[in-house]
């Protein structure tokens, strides 16, 4: 009796050490460490999802300088370029499908009657001519419809939009002439203030806002159906616009003040909720100096440094031994740049405090080159920043507004209240 009940103690020991029987008491939770070749594995499926979504949905972006780099230096853009940020290879690769190109007026022209208007119209024949050259390329496009046949195509569509309302030149029957040559957005300002309003890099504040005639060419815009952009713009002249406007409005190529609290030319808090709230979008930046405050703050020194420099040489930024010293100034000092991460953060921003259906994409290609972050150095590198939105849980349909739908919107809204008007 004794030895079965050895021999049953026995048996009981061997079942917990080998089958894990316990007293009550849990077991432990066996957990795997993934392997580096499935962190390899996912990392490589999410890539190519990134890369299926950027040529899935159209892409919209908000601001290329192709024209004005184009006028600096002609160049084959339906072949790869050396030079640039944009092209037709590069932008089939990276998935950009409608990128709005930026009919740039300086603000010195505006000094000079004709001059603003002249220069309008040989970048809008620029971008005509582009389509004409290449019609299997390219395509203009005046309508959100327009970008949707054309992406069918397999056609880049060209949108048009111009920075710097100084061609309207105080008379609002050139906004309609601007309108049939296929501008469907205005920056109201650039660097200095104009007849319009005030611009965020001058400190003159010479309307406080909006001048009275800057009224009307809110008005009329609305009217016509050309969608006000508020970049550039003073925030005394954003919140009048935003509260003028029968429309939602537009930020063609800003980014969150609250990465750059001392860079006014940023959006802050308060009017990108503003903006939202009347159903417009802010289209991020992709410039470091746009995008973080360390890269701002020694950009911002350098401007500083060269006017300076600039003036006790009476020089002005195109002469060329102001651009000698500007490229011997960049090497002593570069601008440290940040990486595509940060376009998400702010991405993420906009979405916190106004909502995912209120911010897009505005690169600033070809306007802001030496200062592109790292992963994101021109057009045909998108799919890397819709993979950090992946891997950060934005859903397909949340990538979809950002790409495109937001904008859209926007620009359906202005369209039908033109109608109504």
């Amino acid at each position: 009796m004794m030895l079965k009940n050895y021999l049953s103690i026995a048996l009981f020991a061997f079942l917990i050490l080998t089958q894990g029987i316990s007293f009550g008491k849990p077991k432990k939770k066996i957990t795997h460490t993934p392997t580096v070749h499935q962190i390899d594995d996912k990392e490589a499926l999410l890539r190519k999802k990134a890369d299926e979504l950027a040529h899935k949905y159209i892409i919209v972006d908000g601001h290329v300088d192709l024209p004005y780099r184009l006028h600096a230096k002609m160049e084959d853009v339906s072949v790869q370029t050396a030079g640039g940020d944009f092209d037709y290879v590069r932008a089939k690769k990276g998935g950009l499908t409608a990128p709005f190109m930026s009919i740039y007026v300086p603000a010195d022209l505006q000094r000079k009657k004709g001059f603003s208007k002249a220069l309008a119209d040989s970048l809008i024949d620029m971008v005509e001519n582009l389509v004409k050259q290449y019609p299997d390329k390219f395509a203009l496009a005046k309508s959100p419809a327009d970008i949707e046949a054309n992406f069918k195509k397999g056609l880049i569509s060209l949108p048009m939009g111009m920075e710097n309302g100084s061609p309207v030149e105080s008379n609002l029957a050139n906004l309609q002439y601007f309108y049939d040559r296929g501008i469907r957005y205005i920056t109201l300002c650039h660097g200095e203030d104009n007849f319009i309003c005030d611009t965020s890099y001058d400190t003159t504040n010479t309307w406080r806002g909006l001048s009275p005639i800057g009224r009307q060419v809110v008005r009329e815009m609305n009217r016509l159906g050309i969608m006000l952009d508020c970049s550039h713009i003073s925030d005394d002249t954003f919140a009048q616009v935003v509260a003028l406007s029968k429309a939602p409005v537009i930020a063609s190529h800003s980014s969150c003040r609250t990465f750059t609290p001392d860079f006014i030319r940023n959006a802050p808090d308060n009017l990108i909720k503003a903006m939202a709230k009347k159903g417009g979008v802010i289209m991020i930046n992709y410039s470091s100096m746009f995008l973080d405050s360390i890269s701002n703050k020694t950009y911002e020194t350098k401007r500083t440094h060269l006017r300076q420099w600039q003036k006790e040489h009476n020089l002005v930024p195109k002469d060329s031994a102001a651009k000698a010293y500007e490229t011997d100034y960049d090497k002593l000092h570069p601008t440290p740049l940040t990486n595509v991460e940060r376009i998400a953060d702010h991405i993420d921003h906009v979405k916190k405090i106004a909502g995912i259906d209120y911010v897009g994409l505005g690169s600033d290609f070809d306007g802001v080159g030496p200062t592109l972050p790292d992963g994101l150095k021109d057009c045909s590198q998108l799919p890397n920043l819709i993979y950090v939105l992946l891997k950060r849980g934005y859903t397909e349909k949340d990538i979809e507004k950002i790409c495109y739908k937001n904008v859209f919107r926007v620009w359906n809204k202005v369209a039908e209240v033109a109608k109504g008007m």
